[in-house]
């Protein structure tokens, strides 16, 4: 189960829906959703049937209700997933970092951490509670063993938890993106070079490495488990799942390692998404304008956007961009700008000096088409267009990789 800021500004669509979804809602401790993804399902199901089947040959007698013990090993699994990631939810908030969510899904969890934290100790840190926690439930359960008896359903389910929590945080701690030893290693690299960049293309290129070496290496691995083995032997169908399984680990990987190479990118150029240079140029009109009018004025002013003024030049609303294309060109001397503007709302005045994940938020905050952006002193500066800073996000993501 990783973090990262995967939710944080970035992509092509800086806004984001108030409410997140992704599954079934289960809680929200801390105050953040924890969701449950179709994929789990899938999931648990398939760890009911293999444990169930290992189950059959460890406790004969159980019969058919070996599956319900392996059911309940799958959720205490999953429910041992939760707390790592909880882990990482809780620094998060204690270094005031928002978490958008946390989601079970196919292979583990993942916390959707909104900002980067602002310094390599603290990333350290963030990335290393999750492990460690593992780390500690396995030590818990190997704790709690030593109560019961070995050959029993408790001694059983608490040796398999035992050994899936060390095995969570073992491979969480592997130093590649999107893995949490990812952001470990990003951290030493961002404390050495003092650039927080050059931590990631390192980490995500050892993901990638990581990626590679999984689908080759896992189905060799099983494979040669299975051959020392006397009693087992290799089936075609174990060799087409082993390989199967380490082809989807891979895939996760490696898109992981490339998404946060590109989330890394993005955020280094956040800074250059200036709303004062993103702004276009607008005139005044009063409601009562015709279109036809308001163009003709803007075209002459060189302007690209219309703000609707009162009497005393206060402006009251944004004529949307897509209402305007929607106006026929013979019927715009006729229609007045009024009923193609948007009431202005506080949320849609935006400061010229706003920038970066600052200027993200207050576009999140107040979903629009289009801004008003104003000096200090409260006068009209221009419109900010969504669409104009969906542009100036794919052009950065355009640009070559540190």
């Amino acid at each position: 189960g990783g973090t990262g800021p995967g939710a944080a500004p970035g992509g092509e669509q800086p806004r984001r829906p108030a409410e997140p979804g992704g599954g079934l809602l289960m809680g929200r401790p801390f105050g953040v959703p924890v969701y449950v993804a179709p994929s789990w399902f899938v999931v648990a199901a398939l760890i009911t049937w293999v444990f169930g089947g290992q189950l059959d040959r460890v406790l004969p007698e159980l019969g058919g209700a070996r599956y319900l013990v392996a059911l309940f090993f799958a959720i205490a699994f999953y429910a041992s997933v939760l707390v790592h990631e909880l882990a990482h939810t809780v620094a998060a908030l204690r270094y005031e970092l928002p978490v958008r969510r946390i989601q079970l899904q196919f292979f583990g969890g993942v916390s959707e951490i909104e900002k980067e934290t602002e310094t390599p100790g603290r990333e350290f840190i963030l990335a290393f509670v999750g492990p460690l926690l593992s780390l500690v439930l396995g030590g818990v359960f190997y704790g709690a063993m030593q109560f019961v008896e070995p050959g029993t359903v408790p001694g059983v389910l608490l040796a398999g938890l035992m050994i899936s929590n060390l095995i969570v945080a073992a491979f969480n701690l592997l130093p590649g993106l999107p893995l949490d030893g990812g952001r470990m290693l990003r951290a030493v690299v961002w404390k050495i070079t003092g650039k927080p960049m050059s931590g990631t293309v390192a980490a995500a290129w050892v993901g990638r490495g990581l990626a590679v070496t999984v689908l080759i290496g896992l189905p060799l691995l099983t494979h040669t488990g299975a051959v020392g083995s006397a009693n087992q032997e290799i089936g075609g169908v174990e060799t087409v799942m082993d390989a199967l399984l380490a082809a989807i680990l891979a895939g996760i990987i490696w898109t992981g390692a490339g998404n946060s190479l590109r989330m890394a990118r993005l955020r280094e150029h956040l800074p250059d998404l200036r709303a004062r240079t993103l702004t276009r140029r607008a005139v005044p009109v009063e409601s009562a304008t015709p279109l036809s009018e308001a163009l003709r004025r803007a075209n002459e002013a060189g302007a690209r956007a219309l703000v609707v003024v009162d009497g005393q030049g206060n402006p009251k609303g944004v004529v949307r961009e897509a209402a305007i294309v929607g106006v026929p060109e013979h019927r715009r001397p006729w229609v007045a700008v009024s009923g193609l503007a948007q009431d202005l709302t506080e949320g849609m005045r935006i400061p010229a000096e706003l920038a970066g994940e600052a200027l993200l938020d207050r576009l999140k905050a107040t979903p629009a088409t289009e801004y008003l952006v104003v000096e200090e002193t409260g006068q009209i500066y221009g419109v900010l267009s969504t669409a104009d800073v969906e542009r100036a996000f794919v052009k950065a993501m355009a640009r070559p990789e540190s």
